[in-house]
């Protein structure tokens, strides 16, 4: 085995872990909800997400992917230095996992691998190899690099915003209602769960896929950015693995750690994040389901009894996104240091 093929096995085994970890945390998300309102049985929240998770890299375009694989420029040119970018990218963003993980606050894998490359392509690349977007951006379209940004910065918002507008119209609506519309909200769950599930394994797939992307064309396999099939079905299971195990830390923070859920709050939770992540991986345009969940629910909580929100609770989470792309730049940067130490 060559060199070349060494790095690309690492890589590879880098990506699984990475869409393990993500899996991991945004099973967590999709299903806590459900269980916090005791709608469905945690054995059965997790199957219906990770069945779902799994279906969906195989049946939407590779959009997200070209986004995340072409916003830092890999030269096949200059192997070593590509190579450097994607193994400090991964190793940046599954260390924040971890730690994230350990201390029970949901955060963003997405965040997490943009902070990483930004870090790392900046640090073995320079600045002028990261296709900021800037151009585009004047002539009123988004790419690269503020196409990744807006689409993790923005889809917290509009999150909250869905959530707040749809538990609006769901209290109305439910304002005469009696019991048996509370079982059909219950039934609703099924597909609401699925619908979340899917929405998760179309855009947060792609991005493991983006990286394996990087690498092909760094390692010299291809002149040009492309996802090999193999990548497809690789980061499909491994995001899917991730999911079945879950993440109950995290489900105890979001689902019981906010305020107290009912039903409709899941619904309206649900919903509205699954439209949120779909609408964004048609433009191609990366979104953390992580913040996209959270800032849906706060949104359902706020649109009923602000008051009952802890807005504490809330505030932790929120700081810990603020300092998941700085801290994921800067150790994108330090690991591209030490990669390229010990290759020395």
């Amino acid at each position: 085995m060559t060199e070349i093929d060494v790095a690309l096995a690492l890589v590879v085994l880098a990506v699984a872990l990475f869409d393990f970890t993500n899996g991991f945390h945004d099973a967590a998300d999709m299903v806590a909800t459900a269980i916090a309102s005791r709608a469905m049985r945690p054995a059965v929240a997790i199957a219906l997400v990770t069945v779902f998770t799994f279906i969906a890299p195989f049946t939407v375009g590779l959009a997200v992917a070209d986004t995340v694989g072409t916003f830092v420029e890999i030269d096949p040119a200059a192997r070593m230095q590509g190579e450097t970018v994607v193994m400090a990218a991964l190793l940046a963003a599954v260390s924040y996992n971890l730690i994230t993980w350990w201390l029970g606050y949901p955060s963003s894998s997405s965040n997490s691998l943009a902070g990483g490359l930004m870090g790392a392509g900046l640090y073995a690349l320079g600045p002028a190899h990261i296709n900021w977007g800037l151009g585009a951006l004047s002539q009123g379209s988004l790419e690269g690099a503020v196409k990744v940004v807006a689409g993790l910065l923005f889809s917290p918002l509009f999150g909250f915003l869905f959530g707040f507008g749809l538990m609006r119209f769901l209290l109305r609506f439910l304002r005469r209602a009696r019991s048996r519309v509370e079982r059909m909200f219950v039934a609703s769950q099924y597909v609401s769960v699925a619908w979340l599930g899917f929405s998760h394994g179309a855009n947060d797939a792609q991005k493991g896929m983006a990286v394996i992307g990087m690498m092909w064309l760094a390692g010299g396999h291809s002149d040009h950015f492309v996802v090999p099939d193999w990548a497809v079905a690789l980061c499909a299971s491994a995001i899917t693995l991730g999911t079945l195990f879950g993440g109950w830390r995290i489900i105890r923070t979001l689902g019981f750690g906010i305020y107290r859920l009912r039903i409709v709050h899941s619904v309206a939770n649900q919903l509205g994040a699954a439209l949120v992540n779909s609408l964004a991986t048609t433009l191609g345009a990366p979104t953390s389901t992580t913040q996209v969940v959270t800032a849906t629910l706060v949104g359902n909580g706020a649109a009923e009894k602000p008051g009952h929100v802890r807005w504490k609770t809330v505030g932790g989470i929120v700081a810990g996104w603020w300092f998941n792309l700085p801290v994921s730049t800067l150790l994108g940067a330090g690991y591209a240091l030490l990669y390229q130490l010990a290759r020395q």
